[in-house]
């Protein structure tokens, strides 16, 4: 099991971009020095009521504080850009972090978005695989010429390839049991959202096994999974200390249409704290986050946690204590 931290990157409106990214490179050097495997941050534009810096740079700022961690985005919304640019991008973040890099990808669910990329919403799923084939091609090919329904490159010659090879791996984001398929189907591993519960994801799992078995397509190796998760004490502190944090998350998220992306009837803006974060949310004292953990390797078949443990508005001080109880408590249980 490898264990990650998601590094927040949406902030209050009335909050520093340049502090807050400074206290993230606090939080990286944190997570390295007690033991994490990676570290992650994702994308979304027009973000309000965040303000967001954008994943690329961002990551490329952390990287220098990983050390020996890898360094992923999860998740680029690939139909938005063009391959060219996507790709010369991964392959600079694979230099900068010496091989380490995992690129994430999904197709994003927000309107406004798509809108202001001017890219047809219904054209997400074709532009996204369409993207990945001319990608790994200028990866792994000399001179690539092109002509597709959404992309045309002429003959030119790929220079800036990936360190890795062939390339990075490529995780896709997958919410909806539709979506999930397409992941099998293709051969990716899924990247396990945070948000549905673990019963809804015991189903999904089983079902992106048989979809990849039908396709033979070998089931992947990885199989990353997201999780919010806060640590404390024990869990009256926990709830105390992140519900005003992750309550607002959530009603933002509501407003943004993302329960609507789950399968099932999610509904969000009507639940109470109590209800969202029953069997979703990883928050209590050390040995409740480490059974847990445990439990989502033995039953969901999870190789990597990626734990998203701040939220806008929240101090970065008390990420730094979280990280602190994990690498004391969590790890010699989760590690050994």
């Amino acid at each position: 099991m490898k264990l990650g931290i998601f590094v927040g990157n949406q902030y209050s409106a009335e909050e520093s971009l340049f502090k807050k990214i400074e206290e993230s490179l606090e939080l990286v050097r944190a997570a390295r020095d007690a033991g994490f495997d990676l570290i992650a941050a994702g994308s979304h534009y027009l973000s309000h009521p965040y303000r967001m810096p954008t994943c690329f740079p961002y990551l490329a700022r952390l990287a220098p504080e990983a050390g020996d961690m890898a360094v992923a985005s999860t998740i680029i919304l690939l139909p938005l850009h063009n391959p060219v640019e996507v790709a010369e991008s991964v392959a600079t973040l694979d230099g900068i972090t010496n091989g380490k890099f995992i690129f994430g990808v999904g197709i994003g669910y927000r309107e406004e978005e798509y809108a202001a990329f001017s890219i047809p919403r219904n054209e997400r799923v074709p532009r996204m695989i369409e993207s990945l084939k001319v990608m790994k091609m200028l990866w792994t090919q000399e001179e690539v010429e092109y002509q597709g329904k959404f992309y045309n490159l002429p003959k030119a010659k790929s220079t800036c390839q990936p360190t890795q090879k062939p390339h990075p791996p490529i995780w896709i984001a997958a919410d909806h049991d539709k979506a999930i398929k397409r992941a099998a189907r293709l051969g990716y591993p899924w990247v396990i959202n945070p948000h549905a519960t673990v019963s809804t994801i015991k189903g999904q799992v089983k079902m992106y096994n048989q979809v990849a078995e039908e396709s033979d397509q070998p089931v992947p190796a990885d199989m990353p999974m997201m999780r919010e998760m806060y640590i404390a004490k024990d869990r009256e502190t926990a709830l105390r200390e992140s519900t005003p944090y992750l309550a607002s998350k959530y009603q933002a998220y509501a407003q943004w249409g993302q329960d609507k992306a789950l399968p099932g009837n999610e509904d969000w803006a009507a639940a109470s704290f109590e209800e969202l974060s029953r069997d979703r949310f990883l928050v209590g004292d050390p040995e409740h986050v480490a059974n847990e953990i445990l439990r989502y390797e033995q039953e969901l078949g999870a190789t990597h946690m990626i734990f998203r443990m701040q939220w806008p508005g929240m101090d970065y001080k008390q990420v730094i204590k979280e990280l602190d109880l994990l690498g004391k408590y969590v790890m010699p249980k989760i590690k050994s």
